[in-house]
């Protein structure tokens, strides 16, 4: 940020940077190794007396010297060149610090000079004893000239004590210095015989150029131990932080790693056929293949070096944009712009905002990425992502994935790159109008309160049942709902009813084929592994049925219902109603009916950060577009192939990796569970920590098509976060319950929840949840700003749903209704259309039996809190009911 910027948009300067670098390294090693190898070969032709040896030399000697110092030095200026422009702050730091070194290097490097064109031009007229000597000062100063370049090139990637004490010999013989110096030295020896290849093919005579192929081979495979030895003790002293980050998260040093093995392997099996008597133009064909695949060979380690110190260009202590990890708090208070010195823009307005985008594009993203270029084109990167979809990258930049330098500013200059870089696609942002809730009325069933002998309580057991309607490419919930009742005989002591009859439901008219609407069923052979019958669930169950008896919880049950929120007529309303009738098997006899609402939404905003818009009509689920946009930032950022398997017609449940009580998938060992990981990743990501991150997943917004917090604590401003914590408080609740995984360490290591991570208690999703009395203690009233987060049910039997009152009979939920719809409910879609059944049965709609109201089961005013503490009490919140 200090020095001027060198705007390069198609090819980036670290792209040049690399193609000229690889070139030089893969001369120079040579030039050190052939060095070695003219004074060893050259000996041994003096000591054995080998004349035609010695011949190989001379004509070895005068390849060598074009070969390193013409190209080698002309690539080396260029390097000099090509840094000086792409980082210059960085470059200006190697000199100002290592500057003696290079003052020793330079000299190393003449001495290289003068003694290879001593050796080459005198190499006739020298004595054998003093032409060695000049070999060996030739190698020697060569050796020497590797050992000072690897100190600085080590210190840029482990810069160890230096970073505290600035010293000269800290940063010199850092952590990887010497295991780097024996690595580099055994390619030097692996190059010399490469290189050797050349001279000896073009051998006229076949005896000679056998036996001098076979001399370089050896060159070949005695450094091999070496290699291998090295490269694990250089490997292994590396940061462990960096080894995670860039030779597990960061896929293109995968990349590098892969083209390095392949080269190795290739390199080593290929130069084999040198070593058996062929033709000469076999022998040619593959020495050009293996100065080829050697050249590979160098830029995969060279790449991997290069990205294993990412996001710096000196670990630890700057980032690959130029910009100081000191400064990095200050920039991100005061602004980045106010404190770059090559800009024009000091503040950012709506009027420059775009031109702001540009130059903060320039000074912090342009080292590493092209604009429609060759590499790390940002067009492409961020192909399928919204103006919010790239504030969110924005924000959750080098927190997990963080072999990226975090984005260093404030939240202004944050959207005024988004804006940039969203500009770059030509897209405009979609724009959806406000969806408006067509209002229907429900006719509430009869019930005479003198003369009916019966109360049929039905509830679906959740209150957000959400369905991903992307079956074509993916699914993690699919069409299944869950309901219950209970038939309850009514007298002075009323008798839960179990044996002699049956509980039968029934959708309303247009849901009864959600086949037309979904593609669940088309995709359920490799969604769930078996082909299930149109509109029917995965339990058997279709939309007109029987309850089945729970003998152990003692309720009628009706699991995997495959309702959706679609009707055949084109109105979208996620609240269908059931209508539930009690029947006598003897007789047939209808005891009672009631109805109630199965709430079942497809409302998953993916669409506000991925692309695309509501798949069906435009309202509601996941178009393709949006699931595509999903599973190829999932397939890059993980290694998988799910959008190939989806485009072959084989979509997959996201919970077949990732464990999830709510499906019953046990997932893949040392995966977090669906919720952890789903939450954790977002979690950093996502800008926002309070309702609106929620609402971005979750069908709760006020404004969206379901509007699923729709109860009486909705209607008192009492939001998700007071149950289940903000969003980075709820991702680490479930984080911490994964045992230590490495991902889950990985999402936790960024997230900044308000309550301490340390004071968190660790949950399993779905099974522990907060409970109702952690605000209600001892039924009731709440104290003022009381949170029910952090304080966990201990398991499912615990939860809501599943509670029942002090007789150990009745379920909390069939007086009080489903979670999130709790009486008096406010539904969007119709006054009463979640209040059916205390409407029906009292005429009020309050939680059953609620302001007294016994006679509903016992005929008669009752006294005592019998079912549970304080419901003799009167409702407290009146005022706030329908009207």
């Amino acid at each position: 940020m200090n020095y001027p910027v060198w705007e390069l948009y198609y090819f980036n300067s670290g792209t040049l940077v690399a193609i000229i670098a690889v070139f030089h390294v893969f001369i120079s090693h040579f030039a050190v190794g052939g060095g070695i190898f003219l004074w060893l070969t050259d000996l041994k032709s003096v000591r054995e007396g080998n004349i035609s040896l010695r011949q190989y030399v001379r004509k070895h000697v005068w390849f060598f010297l074009l070969l390193t110092m013409v190209f080698g030095g002309v690539t080396g200026v260029g390097i000099w060149f090509i840094i000086a422009l792409s980082s210059p702050w960085a470059t200006s730091l190697l000199i100002h610090t290592f500057v003696f070194a290079w003052a020793i290097e330079w000299v190393f490097f003449i001495v290289e000079i003068v003694s290879l064109l001593i050796y080459h031009y005198k190499f006739e007229t020298l004595s054998d004893k003093n032409r060695l000597r000049i070999a060996f000062i030739y190698a020697a100063s060569a050796w020497l000239s590797l050992f000072v370049i690897n100190g600085i090139i080590t210190f840029m990637l482990t810069p160890g004590q230096w970073l505290r004490t600035h010293s000269f010999w800290d940063g010199f013989f850092n952590p990887t210095n010497l295991p780097g110096l024996v690595f580099r030295t055994a390619i030097c020896i692996m190059f010399a015989g490469l290189f050797g290849f050349v001279t000896a093919a073009f051998e006229k005579e076949d005896k000679l150029r056998q036996e001098f192929l076979r001399y370089c081979v050896k060159w070949l495979y005695i450094p091999l131990p070496f290699l291998i030895i090295s490269g694990l003790w250089y490997f292994y002293s590396i940061p462990e932080n960096a080894r995670l980050t860039n030779f597990m998260l960061n896929k293109q040093t995968a990349n590098a790693v892969n083209v390095f093995i392949t080269a190795s392997v290739i390199l080593y099996l290929l130069s084999l056929i040198l070593v058996f008597r062929t033709s000469k133009l076999l022998h040619r064909i593959a020495v050009f293949i293996l100065l080829l695949v050697g050249l590979l060979w160098m830029a995969g380690f060279e790449y991997m070096r290069e990205y294993a110190r990412k996001p710096y260009v000196i670990y630890g202590y700057m980032y690959s944009p130029s910009i100081m990890v000191a400064d990095e708090k200050k920039l991100n208070k005061e602004g980045f712009l106010k404190n770059a010195k090559w800009t024009t823009i000091r503040e950012v307005t709506e009027e420059n905002k775009l031109i702001a985008g540009r130059e903060l594009f320039n000074l912090q993203c342009l080292s590493c990425h092209t604009i429609k270029g060759v590499k790390n084109d940002i067009v492409e990167k961020t192909k399928g992502l919204t103006y919010l979809g790239v504030i969110s990258q924005l924000y959750g930049q080098g927190k997990i994935l963080d072999y990226m330098p975090k984005f260093i500013g404030n939240e202004t200059e944050m959207k005024a790159l988004a804006t940039f870089i969203v500009s770059l696609h030509g897209d405009k942002e979609t724009k959806l109008t406000e969806f408006k809730p067509k209002k229907e009325d429900i006719a509430i069933p009869h019930f005479d309160s003198q003369k009916d002998e019966y109360v049929l309580l039905a509830w679906s057991s959740l209150g957000e049942k959400c369905v991903t309607d992307s079956d074509k490419w993916f699914s993690f919930l699919y069409p299944g709902s869950s309901f219950q009742a209970i038939l309850i005989k009514r007298g002075k002591k009323p008798e839960i009813i179990s044996e002699g009859v049956e509980i039968h439901y029934e959708v309303q008219k247009g849901y009864e084929n959600p086949s037309m609407h979904s593609d669940f069923w088309k995709y359920s052979q490799s969604l769930k592994g078996k082909k299930i019958p149109e509109n029917v669930g995965l339990t058997g169950k279709a939309l007109k049925g029987v309850f089945e008896y729970d003998k152990d919880k003692k309720i009628f049950s009706a699991e995997g219902i495959p309702v959706l929120p679609y009707r055949d007529d084109g109105v979208f309303n996620p609240y269908p109603i059931f209508e539930i009738k009690a029947v006598e098997k003897a007789t047939g006899k209808i005891l009672q009916t009631t109805k109630f609402v199965a709430p079942v939404s497809t409302e998953l905003k993916c669409f506000e950060c991925h692309g695309g818009k509501p798949r069906w009509r435009g309202i509601s689920g996941i178009s393709d577009e949006t699931a595509i946009n999903i599973l190829r930032v999932h397939d890059r950022n993980n290694g998988t192939k799910l959008l190939e398997s989806a485009l072959k017609g084989k979509p997959q449940m996201c919970q077949k990796c990732h464990e999830d009580f709510i499906v019953k998938s046990e997932g893949v060992k040392g995966h977090n569970s669906f919720s952890a990981s789903m939450h954790g990743w977002h979690a950093n990501y996502i800008p926002w920590k309070d309702e609106r991150a929620c609402n971005l997943c979750h069908p709760n917004d006020a404004k969206g098509n379901t509007r699923c917090n729709r109860d009486i604590h909705a209607k008192l401003g009492i939001g998700c976060t007071q149950c289940h914590g903000k969003l980075d408080e709820h991702a680490s609740s479930i984080l911490l319950s994964q045992q230590g995984t490495r991902t889950s360490k990985l999402l936790l290591r960024n997230l900044k929840p308000e309550t301490l991570i340390s004071e968190i208690t660790q949950r399993k999703s779905w099974i522990q949840q907060p409970d109702c009395l952690n605000c209600h203690v001892g039924f009731q009233k709440p104290k003022e700003n009381v949170k029910a987060f952090n304080k966990w049910t201990i398991d499912v039997s615990e939860l809501y749903r599943n509670k029942k009152d002090n007789t150990g009979k009745i379920p909390c939920i069939a007086c009080h209704s489903s979670p999130h719809a709790t009486y008096p409910s406010f539904n969007e879609y119709g006054k009463n259309r979640d209040n059916i059944q205390p409407i029906q049965y009292q005429r009020t709609p309050m939680p059953i039996s609620s302001e007294m109201k016994c006679e509903v089961c016992h005929r008669v005013k009752m006294q005592g809190n019998y079912h549970h503490a304080n419901m003799i009490r009167a409702f407290r919140n009146k005022k706030a009911l329908p009207q």
